[in-house]
């Protein structure tokens, strides 16, 4: 039956086009963004999975830049354990030079008050943004330097533990008492001294691999997490990136199907006219 009031092929038609027309928007918009899923709309759930995603993205990042910060400060601490360790050797030496009866005793205690000078100002100045690990206190009265090495997050839920990376002080201003050293007046106690002496450098020693591990610690850390940051912007990517040979073979496509839409809603509208041959 033909009515000219109801139009059901042209309805068809264009309901079709409209459909067309809809994936087409949709396919431009996945090309001219990037995007699959640009915003909450095209998936609430895949798009909810990558905000979370991208925020730890970002944090990882920013924990990264502060791990590498923190890397600094305990090598410069460590520069400043090794000085002091090559000081104390040197003292040492001097302080052999001392243990026999012909040698000047004055000009060697006066070197080794020097390097005594010198050991305590390292202490003093071996720090990073106001940081020193080789005092009691590094930063105001902790007696530990520590930097947020991690995020863990509880699957399904909001919560987040923080994993800290704490590096002690090596304590050099009280464990290191170069100030203490028998002055050296004849052979006798320079023989002292050097027993002294050996006793420091063990301690700086110590201290010195224990920067270095510490330091390594963190350099390790650093690299997992930048590691851990581009594999979650991978992740974000697969998630909600358009695939762009996909979208632009889709697009030619669709393309086709609305010109052909647009055909058969205008044969469609063309039909109700042919009634008129009935009425000749």
């Amino acid at each position: 039956m033909t009515s000219i009031l109801t139009n059901n092929s042209a309805m068809v038609a264009l309901q079709t086009l409209k459909s067309i027309n809809s994936q087409l928007g949709k396919t431009q918009s996945d090309i001219a963004t990037g995007k699959s899923i640009a915003n909450a709309k095209d998936n609430a759930a895949v798009w909810a999975i990558s905000k979370v995603m991208e925020t730890d993205q970002s944090g990882f990042k920013t924990i990264q830049s502060n791990l590498n910060v923190a890397d600094a400060v305990v090598g410069t601490a460590r520069a400043g354990a090794e000085q002091i360790t090559d000081l104390l050797k040197e003292m040492k030496n001097l302080a052999i030079g001392g243990a026999n009866d012909a040698a000047d005793f004055g000009k060697i205690q006066t070197d080794i008050a020097k390097k005594v000078e010198q050991i305590t100002a390292i202490i003093e100045a071996t720090q990073l943004n106001g940081v020193n690990l080789l005092k009691t206190n590094p930063t105001g009265t902790n007696t530990a330097f520590t930097v947020l090495g991690s995020l863990d997050r509880t699957n399904g839920t909001v919560a987040t533990g923080a994993a800290n990376i704490e590096v002690d002080s090596v304590d050099f201003e009280a464990g290191l008492d170069v100030a203490g050293l028998t002055a050296i007046t004849d052979r006798a106690t320079a023989e002292t001294a050097i027993e002294e002496i050996e006793e420091l450098i063990d301690i700086a020693v110590q201290g010195a691999a224990d920067l270095g591990s510490a330091g390594k610690r963190i350099t390790d850390q650093s690299n997992f997490v930048g590691k851990l940051a581009d594999s979650l912007k991978s992740g974000i990517g697969s998630l909600v990136d358009a695939d762009m040979e996909e979208a632009s073979a889709r697009l030619q496509a669709l393309q086709t199907q609305q010109q052909l839409g647009i055909q058969a809603l205008s044969i469609a509208n063309q039909g109700p006219s042919a009634v008129m041959s009935l009425f000749r």
